[in-house]
């Protein structure tokens, strides 16, 4: 026989593991509905548009032949061959970013008087598109490849700094105050107190600077290069072929679904990980 504590841990665990599949269920179900909500306004509007007469040479965007194209694009190599092109532009861009606006980010949090100095200058280039930056881009780079590399990072790069300083600046002050009575110096308090506690808002930036890259990627390789998702787009409305221009779309939306659920997986891990040193 189980003693009265024995029943009441089980009894609490499975209310525990039961609260956490509810949950889950309860989110998927929701999400489910969004999505399939979504499928039905694109088959409604499409219906709608493109099957009047005048319009029959739009066909393409019909969910039918869209499906179609798609599915044949996931079968083809030339597809993803594509599709690895624009996630190393990504990769590289944010990577750029991420090594030069981090650093500053913990910086600029760090120092006011740095804050003060900089922070009307970062925002005046956040509020500069990054698109109006290509004709910059074709005339300061040689390759196409490195001047879609530079649009991302124009892109990205304010996202990144801004978002890592804001961390630094909700470090609790009585932290540094304490660290400082015992003789810690700058670099002390950035290496011991600083970054370990700004990592979150550091991934949520990361995050933030992956979606912002992910829309202007697209643009940015209409600039000339030879692959990726948006040389598809382009190719295929230049071929007038719009099944395989609405796949593509479909497909950069599913991509950028997925690589955004794998970090934020990953800003979950990390959140948890620092919660735990705390």
């Amino acid at each position: 026989m189980k003693s009265t504590n024995e029943n009441n841990r089980d009894r609490t665990i499975r209310s525990g593991l039961s609260l956490f599949f509810t949950r889950v269920w309860s989110g998927w179900k929701y999400e489910l509905a969004g999505f399939v909500l979504l499928a039905f306004s694109w088959i409604a509007v499409t219906q709608f548009i493109f099957t009047r007469p005048e319009l029959y040479h739009f066909k393409g965007f019909l969910p039918g032949p869209t499906l179609a194209a798609l599915a044949d694009a996931f079968q083809n190599t030339k597809f993803w061959t594509s599709v690895f092109a624009s996630l190393r532009r990504i990769i590289v861009g944010i990577g750029i970013s991420a090594s030069i606006g981090l650093p500053l980010g913990v910086l600029i949090g760090f120092f006011a008087r740095l804050r003060k100095l900089t922070y009307s200058s970062i925002q005046f280039v956040r509020m500069i598109s990054p698109l109006s930056w290509m004709p910059v881009a074709l005339l300061l780079f040689s390759s196409f490849e490195s001047a879609v590399h530079f649009l991302i990072v124009m892109a990205t790069i304010c996202p990144i700094i801004l978002n890592t300083a804001i961390g630094v600046m909700d470090i609790n002050p009585q932290w540094i105050k304490m660290a400082l009575n015992q003789g810690a110096n700058n670099v002390q308090l950035i290496q011991t107190i600083v970054i370990p506690y700004s990592i979150p808002h550091m991934m949520t930036s990361l995050r933030l600077a992956l979606g912002i890259a992910w829309i202007v990627l697209v643009p940015a390789e209409f600039l000339g290069v030879s692959s990726g998702l948006g040389y598809l787009i382009n190719d295929a409305r230049d071929t007038m072929e719009y099944d395989k221009l609405m796949a593509v779309i479909i497909a950069i939306g599913i991509l950028g679904f997925i690589l955004d659920r794998v970090f934020q997986k990953m800003q979950h891990k990390f959140s948890w990980a620092w919660a735990g040193d705390a």
